[in-house]
């Protein structure tokens, strides 16, 4: 087990690298000059040259890409140019490791901007997800062992009810009736689990995070009761059942570890990409996260956040795709790791 995290960890890394390097490729080598989009639009040529030096734009694309790496590694000082730094030392911003970048825009390091921000988006897609695969699998089990009964078309008709409706509105009327008008809940606001508590940090995302478990619970109700009626016709299931094995074992043990492999790969993809950022749901709820950051820096031209954005989301999807293969060994015995 050891030595395929191992393997899988490397895989990941170089994963990683080749993003970075795309990433640089594409946004620095474009036609859009990145020196100017960080100075602003109302910039003199001597004020845009100077912000071209200080970030480090005046060198090649790959220079710049091995500046980036070995700011993740050992960090960087911001003015980038030397001169630059000798003649306003004041003006010296030290960005530790692992360093991505600096924002002209923001007059900050990427890394203080990202992590201000993920604790938002994490705590939003961590109760989000444990909503939607509590229900998603507890109502699609229900489903398939229902098959063709009124509850069963109840729990999947219900699902794709609110499936069909696009999540700002699902955000929108939860935040205008359930917080506003009759109070059941408090103004989703986010609170740090440091300060206020789990019980605080808990009330200010549990609209949100139902909004976003709303959107996925309607997939993962249907996959479920696929997965369990697919798993339920094998050969392996039909005997035991004909041994005389108990229902309950026969459901948990056996059908539903067998139904948890595909469905763990694609519940790994959604919290990864939940974890760079619920984009609408946090426009909705005013939650400043990683998905609000995105939009941001893509208005503002932010260029340094974008590719920090970009990397820290790849980061995410890579871990989450690992992460799952691990999984797969302990849900299912028949899956080696080798």
């Amino acid at each position: 087990m050891s030595a395929y995290v191992i393997r899988r960890l490397i895989a990941g890394v170089a994963m990683l690298i080749v993003m970075s390097v795309l990433t640089f490729l594409m946004f620095l080598s474009g036609p859009v000059d990145p020196a100017r989009q960080s100075c602003g639009k109302n910039c003199p040529p001597a004020q845009i040259e100077q912000t071209r030096k200080a970030l480090g734009y005046d060198k090649p694309a790959l220079v710049q890409w091995g500046m980036f790496m070995k700011g993740i590694v050992a960090g960087r000082l911001y003015p980038q140019d030397e001169e630059l730094r000798k003649l306003h030392p004041e003006q010296i911003v030290t960005c530790s490791a692992p360093c991505l970048g600096y924002s002209q825009k923001n007059l900050a390091t990427v890394n203080s901007e990202l992590g201000s921000r993920i604790p938002v988006s994490a705590s939003l897609a961590l109760v989000a997800f444990v909503i939607w695969i509590s229900f998603g699998l507890g109502l699609g089990m229900i489903s398939a062992v229902t098959k063709g009964t009124f509850v069963d078309r109840g729990i999947v008709g219900s699902a794709l009810f609110f499936y069909a409706f696009p999540t700002f509105f699902v955000g929108l009327f939860l935040y205008t009736y359930f917080a506003i008008k009759w109070q059941l809940v408090p103004i989703p606001t986010y609170v740090p689990l440091s300060e206020g508590g789990p019980i605080e940090w808990l009330k200010g995302l549990i609209l949100p995070a139902v909004t976003l478990a709303l959107f996925y619970l309607a997939g993962y109700v249907r996959m479920t009761r696929a997965f369990v009626l697919e798993a339920m016709g094998e050969d392996y299931l039909r005997t035991a059942k004909a041994k005389g094995l108990a229902r309950r074992p026969i459901l948990f043990k056996h059908t539903m570890r067998s139904a948890l492999t595909p469905i763990l790969t694609i519940a790994g993809i959604d919290l990864a990409s939940l974890l760079g950022g619920a984009i609408i749901t946090e426009k909705v709820f005013n939650f400043d996260g990683l998905g609000k950051l995105a939009v941001d820096s893509v208005v503002n031209q932010d260029l340094p956040t974008t590719v920090g954005i970009v990397l820290v989301l790849a980061s995410f999807v890579i871990l989450a795709n690992i992460l799952v293969d691990v999984l797969y060994a302990v849900i299912d015995p028949r899956v080696k790791l080798s």
